[in-house]
């Protein structure tokens, strides 16, 4: 049987011209036992998709490469010669600055809980791709996450869902002002980021940290090198469709900094056409949030509807995910997890695209 690719279930809430390109289901192949030209045409698919869902997959931890964590909420017996496992299911109840109230949550109001890419973002480049394997998914009523960011937005989502975006489209419709900014400047990270945001809480959108000045200072993090701090641009060039997108995690950011336009750019309505090293975090914060939350708006929002055996591969240098949602301790969720790892860094836009884009 040949491979087929079909668009995705897209809820009523999604723009449907918005993509048109992101995400495939794929049938017809079986992702445990790919061919090597099967796997050619799977991969291609990924980097031209971003996403791809196999459903009802039968797939073992060794065929999923490896297994590298289980993630989930509820504690799981006998599985893979573990007797017993507690699993924690993150919501933004433990991170953000503010919360649902226990009231709303029981009307199944909820939130993101934080936009990121997978990436360690210290020493370690980003993984290119990511897996997830849906072992057991709980079912209930539809949940209503919340923006509560002043705008009323707010997304009817799945219970437990995994909400993705697409990097490109977050670069597609920025105005040209930051279209320019985005493809001429650099993330720097902090060093072990995912500690020294610890003691922070993220904005309630989940797409960022507050600045209050709450993150571990420098001198008391782990023992880090400057030279391993990651420097990644803000565009990704995609290697197969050549497709730009932003990809920035926001909660690490530490540092921008900008080169000065092309010669020959015109400087009306240009940001920073001089180029700069912004090291104030609001002002970094600021930037990064004025330029990724329109791409978060509900209807660029694909929440996935997880059913057991679901299959998920998605672009890891493509698109932002994030968790959603909460369980009680007898709802059990629990999949599998691998991040393909890789030893390069991301691409960012060609001095051609800049000269295009600037």
């Amino acid at each position: 049987m040949a491979i087929e690719l079909l668009s995705l279930p897209l809820p009523a809430t999604a723009d449907a011209s918005k993509f048109a390109d992101f995400g495939r289901e794929v049938r017809g192949v079986d992702p445990g036992s790919l061919t090597p030209e099967q796997f050619e045409k799977v991969k291609d698919a990924l980097y031209k998709h971003d996403a791809l869902l196999f459903r009802n997959a039968n797939l073992t931890p060794e065929q999923q490469y490896a297994l590298t964590k289980l993630i989930g909420n509820g504690t799981v017996y006998n599985h893979e010669g573990l007797a017993e496992a507690m699993l924690k299911h993150p919501s933004h109840t433990t991170f953000h600055k503010t919360r649902v109230t226990p009231e709303d949550e029981a009307k199944g109001i909820t939130r993101f809980y934080r936009w990121h890419i997978d990436a360690a973002l210290y020493d370690l480049s980003p993984p290119k791709v990511t897996t997830l394997y849906g072992l057991k998914i709980p079912s209930g009523p539809t949940q209503i996450c919340r923006y509560d960011d002043g705008t009323g937005d707010e997304l009817p989502v799945p219970l437990g869902t995994t909400a993705f975006v697409s990097g490109k489209t977050m670069f597609d419709i920025l105005p040209k002002e930051l279209k320019s900014l985005a493809v001429r400047t650099k993330v720097k990270y902090a060093p072990h980021p995912y500690v020294w945001m610890a003691p922070s809480r993220a904005m309630p959108t989940g797409l960022g940290i507050e600045t209050e000045g709450l993150e571990l200072p420098l001198d008391q993090l782990p023992p880090w090198e400057e030279n391993k701090r990651k420097v990644l641009p803000v565009i990704w060039k995609n290697p197969v469709t050549g497709n730009l997108h932003f990809q920035v995690h926001p909660c690490g950011a530490a540092e921008l900094i900008v080169d000065p336009l092309p010669e020959g750019a015109s400087r009306e309505g240009a940001l920073y056409p001089d180029g700069a090293n912004i090291t104030d975090l609001k002002e970094v914060r600021d930037l990064l949030y004025k330029m990724q939350r329109p791409a978060i708006a509900p209807s660029l929002v694909y929440p996935h509807d997880w059913h057991e055996k679901d299959l998920v591969l998605f672009h890891n240098r493509g698109v932002l995910h994030s968790v959603v949602g909460a369980f009680t301790k007898d709802q059990v969720r629990a999949f599998h997890q691998c991040n393909l790892a890789a030893s390069d860094d991301p691409v960012g836009p060609t001095v051609e695209d800049v000269k295009k884009y600037a």
